[in-house]
């Protein structure tokens, strides 16, 4: 069974039990494990998968790391692991900074058994970076993970392809934070230099305004015209009829009119669907794409909303809830905001019974 396969039956695993996983053991047998088991470890292999792994370190004696993978006969991996309910931070990572250090491991992982940091020492060596490379959730697992997670699995496992990698992915990650943040609200020093290509002359306040104005729209456009290039491309490829389009799918989609779902917008649809399934059925959560905002319905009927995305702008993202027939919209800065909005969703669910 491909890794893709397996990680979508414990995202569905998640998403239904996850609410029962209340201490580090539960989230470790229901979670940890089955996960191991994915990348290919044997985790009834004691040479392979070591738990309770316990290295002194100075004055500390008998500090155990939930797990250590050997791949080859070399410690490989640190594993970290905490409940389900944590949200993770630095500070739960303070055995794996002192092991890392004393050990030859150069990937070292924090967990809740939901959502997984993935660290190494692309700073400085022998010495774990302060932020994750890579960062995997089972809430929202994305086509581009399954990439990364493929360099981890125990027949794939390569050192010096995992530290490489993680060199590229956190290099790659500040870009992209450095990206956003222009595209979102251009710096001066953008806006000029944007400025000095289109026109000559002086660049007064007035043009700066301007430019600035424009490059946020002009950016957008640009995106949404390179979303619609390859959905039309598709399109043309697969060539699907109406009677083909998935339950759940966009009513737009079936008229080939460019609506196209995002990696975000899932990843929030499957935030949803994780906090509706603690009390109904998963499988009744589905998705439908718009134009204008992705839904998440109960029971696949449009009157039964349950969150809507709003996540087609370049500046402002929010999701809306409802009160009967009243919508309520919450800015949101990442994904994991949508956590929060559990009381909204589970008050929603019970009104619709």
């Amino acid at each position: 069974m491909e890794l893709a396969t397996k990680l979508a039956e414990l995202e569905k695993r998640t998403a239904q039990h996850r609410e029962l996983l209340l201490t580090e053991e539960a989230a470790k047998t229901a979670l940890v494990m089955p996960f191991l088991q994915a990348l290919g470890y044997d985790v009834f292999n004691p040479a392979q998968v070591v738990p309770e792994f316990t290295a002194d370190v100075g004055i500390k004696k008998g500090e155990k790391v939930d797990y250590a993978l050997c791949i080859d006969g070399k410690l490989s991996i640190l594993i970290e692991c905490k409940p389900s309910t944590v949200d993770l931070d630095l500070k739960h990572a303070s055995q794996l900074f002192r092991y890392f250090s004393t050990t030859d491991a150069r990937v070292a992982v924090l967990t809740n058994g939901v959502v997984y940091q993935f660290y190494s020492d692309t700073e400085q060596p022998n010495r774990m970076d302060d932020k994750p490379f890579f960062v995997f959730s089972l809430d929202a697992i994305r086509k581009s993970d399954i990439s990364t997670l493929e360099r981890l699995t125990a027949t794939n496992f390569s050192v010096e392809g995992i530290v490489a990698e993680a060199g590229r992915l956190k290099f790659q990650s500040l870009m992209r934070i450095e990206l956003e943040k222009e595209f979102a609200s251009p710096s001066e020093e953008f806006v000029r230099m944007m400025a000095g290509r289109v026109q000559s002359g002086r660049i007064s306040a007035t043009v700066k305004e301007q430019v600035q104005t424009t490059l946020i729209t002009s950016i957008a456009s640009i995106i949404r015209d390179r979303v619609n290039e390859r959905l039309n491309s598709a399109l043309n490829v697969a060539n699907p009829s109406p009677e083909h389009i998935e339950r759940g799918a966009s009513d737009d989609m079936s008229k080939g009119d460019g609506v196209m779902t995002t990696d975000d917008e899932l990843s929030g649809f499957r935030i949803v669907q994780a906090i509706a399934a603690r009390h109904v059925d998963p499988d009744r959560v589905v998705i439908r794409d718009s134009k204008s905002y992705c839904a998440v319905l109960l029971d696949d009927n449009n009157r039964k909303s349950l969150a809507r995305l709003h996540f087609n702008s370049p500046t402002t993202r929010y999701v809306s809830t409802f009160v009967g027939k009243d919508e309520i919209r919450h800015p949101i800065s990442a994904l994991t905001d949508i956590y929060k909005l559990e009381p909204h969703i589970v008050q929603r669910l019970q009104e619709l019974g």
